[in-house]
């Protein structure tokens, strides 16, 4: 028997309690904490930001999944997974009033990652949630919907930079935003767990597959991790006296961070119908590594952009419609909260790799490194087609 479908604005819910989490992130990583070090000499300034990037995303990566098994056991033992949301809300507010205060680096690395600790003791609960409550048959759409965090947290930064100039009060700000986006769902009771309405698939069908998920969203994302680092540098070659790299690059993000919103939208709700999961996923990386070639080999900056926005806006796509996917795939009976903090290591991992592999770009020359990012992302439209299993989720309608 099909599963009763959920209104939009029901979808929507989950879909801005991630955002929440995003916002919690985005303007503290990428603009806050940068101003925050500008108070430090240039050379301990730059090893303060690596030591903040990987210290934070090795704690992100560990959070995610003990929290996300902490999470299985409430529910198991008849609970939920509110409380631990309400919990991560109260101490990202209380990290960011850590930040605000820290002065040396040491301390400022220690209160980055008990802010990374926290925010994903909330973001851990909402991945599972949307495993638990969302209809199979609405798993990529509601995917898809994740898409409009990255210019909502855009919006954010630019929105608490504006309003206030000091640290605390700009953080303050932030976990203001925070809890508007996360109450919605908090003030929505529980629903029935749906995870165990879909149809059973041979468990090592499953394994495979989902192991399959797993290694095509890191390929991915170590690609979009070690093309962000190089960006600012490759327009800044590529545009010369041309025009201002800063304003374009920024131009370029903003435009990449809008248009996978209607793309991921479409796609998963069309991947929901037609149960073709893999295929769309398969496009997308191909997308994404057509977008980095393009880079490579057209010599006008201008059409080097069209490269970016292509792989950056299909990268989105993919990763919206691989967590729905892998979703589907998680063993049955067993609480999605673990597996999806495994699963989220794949987005945790290549922010301490992908700097490792930048090490090889040659300042005057990017082409061989974009093209082992464009190797990567083939690889992962590939590696479904190479290990392909028999259909583990069935069609849905919907």
């Amino acid at each position: 028997m099909p599963q009763p479908l959920l209104p939009a604005r029901a979808l929507l819910r989950y879909a801005l309690a991630a955002t929440g989490g995003i916002i919690g992130y985005t303007p503290l990583l990428s603009l806050l904490l940068p101003i925050k070090l500008q108070a430090f000499a240039p050379d301990e300034r730059y090893r303060l930001l690596v030591a903040c990037s990987v210290a934070g995303a090795l704690a992100a990566g560990v959070a995610n999944i003990v929290f996300g098994w902490l999470g299985d056991r409430a529910v198991a033992r008849g609970g939920g997974r509110r409380g631990w949301m309400v919990a991560g809300l109260i101490a990202t507010a209380a990290s960011f009033a850590a930040i605000a205060a820290a002065t040396h680096g040491a301390t400022i690395v220690a209160a980055i990652v008990a802010f990374q600790i926290a925010v994903n003791a909330l973001l851990a609960q909402v991945s599972a949630l949307t495993a638990e409550e969302v209809p199979a048959a609405q798993k990529n759409t509601a995917a898809g919907l994740l898409t409009l965090g990255p210019p909502l947290a855009a919006a954010a930064t630019t929105l608490v930079v504006t309003l206030a100039t000091r640290e605390g009060v700009r953080l303050a700000y932030v976990a203001a935003l925070m809890v508007v986006c996360v109450i919605p769902l908090l003030a929505t009771p529980p629903r029935a767990r749906v995870a165990e309405a879909s149809p059973p698939a041979e468990p090592q069908h499953a394994t495979r597959a989902l192991a399959i998920a797993w290694t095509t969203r890191l390929l991915v994302q170590v690609a979009n991790s070690g093309v962000g680092l190089c960006l600012f540098f490759f327009f800044a070659r590529a545009v010369g006296g041309a025009g201002d790299a800063p304003a374009i690059v920024a131009q370029l993000l903003l435009v990449a961070t809008i248009v996978p919103v209607p793309l991921a939208l479409l796609l998963g709700r069309r991947s929901d119908r037609t149960g073709q999961r893999e295929r769309f996923l398969a496009g997308a990386a191909l997308v994404a590594s057509a977008g980095l070639i393009a880079m490579v080999m057209l010599r006008d900056w201008h059409w080097a952009a069209v490269g970016y926005v292509a792989f950056a806006s299909a990268v989105s796509v993919f990763q919206a419609l691989n967590i729905g996917h892998a979703m589907l795939l998680l063993p049955r009976g067993v609480g999605p909260g673990r597996n999806l903090g495994l699963l989220n290591l794949a987005n945790t991992l290549p922010q301490v790799v992908a700097p490792l592999l930048a090490l090889f770009a040659n300042a005057d020359d990017f082409s061989a490194v974009l093209l082992l990012f464009a190797t990567l992302t083939l690889a992962a439209a590939l590696l479904p087609v190479a290990f392909r299993t028999p259909r583990t989720v069935p069609n849905y309608r919907g």
